[in-house]
């Protein structure tokens, strides 16, 4: 007789948990609400952000040709200067002495030349004789040209036109000669356009064409927005990192550069008619890579996809209640927050779903323990 009891009571209970799974399940899908979205029709732009530095459009650095005392500077900085005008002289004291002494070893070669000479074609002097005449003759000759050379490189010129950026050199400073390491005297730099050099991650160097246009701001105006364009791309990372040469340092330098983000340059021009960027200013651009307009268009977070491709959610109301589809579709452009779709079944105005909640009319803690719980979970307590 207990048995029977004990049997139809785990009945009862079993009945019971049943139902009510039943309803908590059943509940849940009359419940399923959807946060949606209209299809829609936008301009559509993808951008490229990179960081890089204003710089002029032409600079050069001015130096001497030859080792001498600066003895004037003829400008100072921000003034304006064109190519050939006279911006330094250096002490031409000693090019002036060994000139002096070039013009005299001339002269006495010369003459000795025409002695030699006279004298040869009367037999009196051998045709070696006169053959060393002519040689000390043509070194003098080159020697007086040097000379005279180096003394005009003390009067320094402007190569091109522009305006000084930087303090120059003061009068008495040493201007030292040299391939690798001469004295700056001063820079001159074509401020009448401006350039930005950035650098752009490999990731997006491959969306960027020459003539592209771009934006950017300077923390001197961040409320001022200058135009650019894209003026050249480097074919070349940055630290030249595919260059190993053969060598152990390179090698190693290479490799731990491999295991680093790889940046490209590249170059804009920057038209700058109110005169407002400086050069080592520091910019940060919006690059445009693309641009559709008019384009059907769905939020980025709306797109999902499965085994058999990319699809949304389209959202239609059937007796009352949400009803959910799958419609696939192919993408076009990405840009920020939308993506546009180029073919499938989807239409303007479509209501689609962007997030999923399962509801219950209870408080919002209860929502979530609901969603956490498996369907073979104890009933809330």
């Amino acid at each position: 007789m207990r048995i029977k009891i004990l049997a139809g009571a785990l009945i009862i209970v079993g009945a019971v948990i049943g139902y009510w799974l039943f309803s908590s399940k059943s509940g849940d899908d009359e419940n399923k609400t959807y946060e949606t979205v209209q299809v829609m029709r936008m301009d559509l732009t993808k951008t490229v952000s990179a960081t890089g530095t204003v710089q002029p459009r032409e600079s050069v650095e001015v130096s001497s040709k030859v080792t001498a005392r600066i003895k004037e500077i003829l400008v100072s900085e921000n003034d304006k200067v064109t190519a050939g005008q006279t911006v330094a002289i250096l002490d031409g004291k000693d090019f002036e002495a060994t000139r002096d002494q070039a013009q005299f070893t001339l002269i006495n070669t010369s003459q000795k030349l025409t002695r030699t000479e006279r004298l040869y074609k009367i037999g009196a002097k051998s045709l070696e004789e006169y053959q060393d005449a002519q040689y000390e003759y043509d070194k003098a000759k080159t020697t007086l040209e040097k000379a005279e050379s180096d003394l005009s490189q003390t009067v320094i010129s402007a190569p091109m036109d522009g305006v000084v950026v930087g303090e120059p050199k003061t009068p008495g400073t040493m201007a030292v000669q040299g391939n690798s390491n001469p004295t700056v005297i001063m820079i001159i730099a074509d401020l009448s356009e401006k350039v930005v050099k950035a650098k752009v991650d490999e990731t997006d160097i491959g969306s960027i064409k020459i003539g592209e246009e771009a934006t950017f701001t300077v923390d001197s105006y961040p409320d001022e927005k200058f135009a650019a364009k894209v003026s050249k791309i480097s074919q070349t990372d940055t630290s030249n990192s595919w260059n190993t040469g053969g060598s152990s340092s390179s090698t190693t330098s290479s490799s731990s550069s491999s295991n680093s983000v790889i940046y490209y340059y590249v170059t804009f021009q920057a038209p700058d008619p109110k005169n407002l960027l400086l050069p080592a200013m520091t910019a940060r651009l919006d690059i445009t890579t693309g641009k559709v307009k008019n384009a059907l268009c769905v939020p980025i977070s709306a797109v999902k996809t499965d085994n058999n491709g990319t699809y949304v959610e389209r959202i239609t109301k059937r007796n009352g209640k949400d009803n959910a589809e799958k419609v696939y579709i192919t993408l076009g452009l990405y840009g920020e927050e939308y993506v546009e779709v180029t073919g499938g079944g989807l239409n303007e105005g479509d209501e689609i779903s962007v997030t999923y909640e399962a509801t219950e009319k209870t408080s919002s803690t209860k929502q979530n323990q609901s969603t956490r719980r498996g369907p073979g979970g104890p009933p809330p307590m």
